[in-house]
């Protein structure tokens, strides 16, 4: 049996925002008819004389409410913040990625990042990063603050290293790379099943930094 699964109890603090309308709930138009005095009927339906469904004392409902109240809230402070919030980004690319880092963690779309950069020892790198999965994997504040740039790893979707000509290809959760392709270097989203060209001749021009971003059931 699932712990986590709501009781009975637990439905009726959810359902109804008041103890009255609780008690409103379990008083039928024949019970008013016969008693013709409402808060009698709340009264009956409190000691369990009238109503079919639980009986609950007032202070047991409010009690379980400030209860309910407090979960939710401790489960909302639990929730992730976001990499980005509370930094003060001007770099274009960052808020790029600043945008997009809620529904690439949510799972509302997928995006591949495009870099051609140079890495700390001067070299020309280049590649292509599923940004949802490095948004699991990594921790992006160091990225969104500044102190450290969003380069491409030999791990990531495509790497290529222009001095070393090392080159290297790897699927992630969310896409299938199709490196030996006539139409050049493809990748397929694992959700919807869709290929993506990648060919900066179709998408970007000469620019060194580019998005690809699908959502779950949709291709742009």
């Amino acid at each position: 049996m699932d712990d986590d699964a709501p009781t009975g109890t637990d439905n009726v603090i959810t359902e109804f925002e008041t103890y009255e309308q609780f008690l409103d709930s379990q008083i039928t138009p024949l019970d008013l008819f016969y008693l013709e005095d409402e808060e009698l009927a709340r009264q009956l339906v409190e000691l369990g004389y009238r109503g079919s469904g639980e009986v609950l004392k007032r202070e047991e409902f409010e009690a379980r409410k400030q209860q309910a109240e407090a979960s939710r809230l401790a489960q909302r402070n639990k929730t992730k913040q976001l990499a980005h919030q509370g930094k003060d980004i001007k770099d274009p690319f960052l808020k790029a990625l600043a945008n997009r880092e809620e529904s690439n963690r949510s799972g509302k779309m997928t995006s591949i990042v495009f870099i051609r950069d140079k890495n700390s020892r001067g070299q020309e790198v280049s590649g292509y990063i599923d940004y949802a999965h490095r948004l699991k994997t990594e921790d992006f504040e160091q990225y969104f603050s500044g102190k450290k740039r969003l380069l491409p790893k030999p791990s990531d979707l495509s790497f290529y290293n222009w001095e070393t000509q090392t080159s290297t290809s790897n699927p992630t959760p969310n896409y299938q790379v199709i490196a030996e392709n006539a139409s050049g270097l493809l990748f397929k989203n694992k959700r919807d099943r869709k290929i993506l060209n990648v060919d900066p001749n179709l998408h970007l021009g000469t620019t060194q930094r580019g998005w690809f971003s699908t959502p779950p059931s949709t291709f742009k």
